[in-house]
C-alpha cells in the first residue's frame, strides 16, 4: 500500500493528505490529482485579475463549530487559529442564525489557505489539470485513467469528488460496488447554486451598514457579502470585493444553462438589491452544480470502502455531513480504515 492516490484537492482531500502524512510518515507516498487549474474544490479562493483587487470566496463563506465539534477537533482548529489562518468571525452578518452557542470562524487569507496549508504539510505531489476517468484494477494495483490520455498505477485511491461524478466513472467501479453501496450512492442529493465575485477599484467605497446579509425576499439571490471586510482582510489600495450566491432553487431552474447567460441575471437583481453599486472592475462568474449536500448517505461512518484489495474508498461530506467539521470527520474516518490495513490499529 505504498503508493496512494487521493482524486480531489478540495478540504476532504487534503486533509486525507495531510493526516495520512502526519500519522503514517514514510509509510506511504501520496499523491493528490485534481481536475481543475487550481486547488481548493468548494472552498475556492478566486484572485482578481488585478492585484489591486481583493480576493473572494466563491464557495464557503464561514466556518460554523458547534460546541461538540470545537472540543472534538480542538486541537485543528488551535492549529489553524495559531497560524492565522482562521480567526473569530467578527463582522455583522444580517439574518445570521446562530444555534446551539456555535462558534463562526472566517480565513482572512481565504477559504483556499485551509487546502493549501493541509496539502503543504502533507508533502503529497500534487498534480492539476488530471481529471481521473476511469478505474481499473490490476491485480493488487489501480490503474487511474484520465482524460488528457494516459494512466498511472496506484496501490490504494481515495475518491474525494461529488457522488455523481464516482458513479460516472469508466472500469471496474460500477460493477465493484454492492446493490445496497449503489443505492445509498443513489441516495444523495446535492443542492445547486450560482457563486458571483465582483471586484472593485481601490477608490470604490460600497457603503453598506454590513459585511453580509442573508436575503429573504428575493427569487434569484440568497446571500450578499462584502468579502473582504466578512474575512477581517482589508488591505490599504485594494478594492473590495462583493460575493453573491443564488438561491437554490434559481440554480436549479438554470443548472443546465451556461454561467455566461445566468449572469446578468444574478447582476440585474444585484441592482435591485443594492441599487447605486457602482461598476466593477471585473465580475467572475461561478457554476457549483455540487454545492451542498442536502441528503448524505445514512448512517455511514464518514466513508465507504468499495474494495479491500487493493484499496478503493469513497470519502466527503456526502458521508458525513456538508461543512468543515463534516470533512474533518470523514478524513480521521479514512486514516483508520489505513492504520487498520497497516496493523496500527486494531479493526
Amino acid at each position: 500500500m505504498s503508493r496512494v492516490l487521493i482524486v480531489g484537492a478540495g478540504i476532504t482531500g487534503s486533509l486525507c493528505a495531510c493526516l495520512l502524512r502526519r500519522e503514517l510518515q514514510n509509510r506511504v507516498q501520496i499523491v493528490v490529482w485534481d481536475k481543475a487549474r487550481g486547488t481548493g474544490g468548494r472552498m475556492s479562493t478566486s484572485r482578481p485579475p488585478d492585484s489591486s483587487c481583493q480576493s473572494a470566496d466563491l464557495g464557503a463563506q464561514y466556518i460554523t463549530a458547534t460546541p461538540a465539534y470545537a472540543k472534538k477537533h480542538h486541537s485543528m482548529y488551535s492549529e489553524l487559529q495559531t497560524s492565522g489562518l482562521l480567526t473569530p468571525l467578527r463582522a455583522p452578518i444580517e439574518g445570521l442564525q446562530q444555534k446551539d452557542d456555535s462558534q463562526n470562524f472566517v480565513t482572512p487569507l481565504g477559504m483556499s489557505s485551509l487546502v493549501k496549508y493541509f496539502l503543504s504539510n502533507s508533502g503529497a505531489e500534487l498534480f492539476l489539470e488530471h481529471h481521473v476517468t476511469g478505474l481499473f484494477r490490476r491485480g493488487a494495483s489501480w490503474e487511474v485513467h484520465k482524460k488528457t490520455g494516459g494512466c498511472d498505477t496506484f496501490d490504494a485511491v481515495v475518491l474525494t469528488m461529488p457522488v455523481p461524478q464516482v458513479l460516472q466513472l469508466e472500469g471496474d467501479v460500477p460493477s465493484l460496488l454492492s446493490v445496497h453501496q449503489r443505492e445509498q450512492l443513489d441516495t444523495v442529493v446535492y443542492s445547486s447554486r450560482f457563486a458571483v465575485a465582483l471586484f472593485f477599484s481601490p477608490d470604490v467605497d460600497l457603503k453598506v451598514p454590513w459585511s453580509a446579509r442573508y436575503v429573504t425576499d428575493n427569487p434569484v439571490i440568497r446571500y450578499i457579502a462584502v468579502d473582504d471586510h466578512k474575512r477581517n482582510a482589508v488591505v490599504k489600495g485594494r478594492g473590495p470585493s462583493l460575493v453573491v450566491h443564488t438561491s437554490v432553487p434559481f440554480g436549479l431552474e438554470h443548472l443546465e444553462q451556461d454561467k455566461e447567460e445566468v449572469q446578468p441575471i444574478i447582476l440585474q437583481e444585484l441592482q435591485k438589491l443594492l441599487p447605486g453599486l457602482p461598476p466593477a472592475a471585473s465580475v467572475k462568474c461561478q457554476k457549483w452544480r455540487y454545492s451542498q449536500v442536502l441528503t448524505a448517505v445514512p448512517d455511514s461512518p464518514g466513508h465507504m470502502t468499495v474494495l479491500d484489495q487493493p484499496l478503493l474508498i469513497c470519502a466527503g461530506d456526502a458521508f458525513s455531513h456538508s461543512n468543515f467539521d463534516g470533512c474533518v470527520e470523514s478524513a480521521l474516518s479514512v486514516l483508520q480504515v489505513f492504520k487498520t490495513k497497516l496493523g496500527l490499529s486494531p479493526p
